[in-house]
């Protein structure tokens, strides 16, 4: 059997993807809680998420909404990376809130303030699926705004409040390399 090129290179991205998924599955965590959901997305639902940062970024003026689902069109798969800020008990006052029940605080604000460590946590998994993907020799891009359109499409669950996307790409040259400025 022949296996040409377009179908070496999106599995060669859903492999990476997955190794990514484990990377920061297993980053280190604060106190040892797990708060991440993560998940693939490639084909019809990976266009879903595209539109939709289209439709942000047409209805809150945001250009880079755009310049971004152009990039995620031409990636194989999108990786995301969510997590539900929930205070850890430690304290710390990062999350601004001063006093040695800063963690029971927080969490009575409305809406709750986000936990700074937990926070802290998201951005180390995110860094360590983003290394994976450099490990492997994929051209990836962390994306905000593909996580905030994430958000609005509901596609984790409701404890989720916080969110990246990274897309991956195989081609000869990178997608995300002349991103013109917004």
């Amino acid at each position: 059997m022949i296996y040409r090129n377009d179908i070496t290179e999106k599995n060669a991205a859903m492999q990476v993807a997955e190794l990514m998924c484990a990377a920061a599955r297993t980053a280190p965590k604060a106190r040892g809680t797990d708060t991440l959901e993560i998940m693939i997305l490639d084909g019809e639902d990976k266009d879903r998420l595209t539109v939709h940062m289209r439709d942000i970024g047409e209805r809150t003026e945001r250009a880079f909404f755009i310049r971004d689902a152009g990039n995620l069109d031409r990636c194989h798969v999108v990786v995301l990376i969510g997590s539900s800020p929930a205070p850890r008990g430690l304290n710390c006052s990062l999350c601004g809130v001063p006093g040695e029940s800063s963690c029971e605080a927080a969490a009575s604000f409305i809406p709750p303030i986000s936990c700074a460590i937990d926070i802290s946590d998201l951005g180390i998994a995110v860094g360590s699926a983003a290394a994976t993907a450099i490990d492997h020799r994929m051209d990836n891009r962390v994306m905000f705004s593909a996580g905030v359109a994430a958000l609005e499409l509901e596609l984790f669950s409701d404890k989720i409040r916080i969110c990246y996307g990274i897309g991956l790409s195989v081609s000869g040259k990178n997608v995300f390399f002349d991103r013109p400025p917004v």
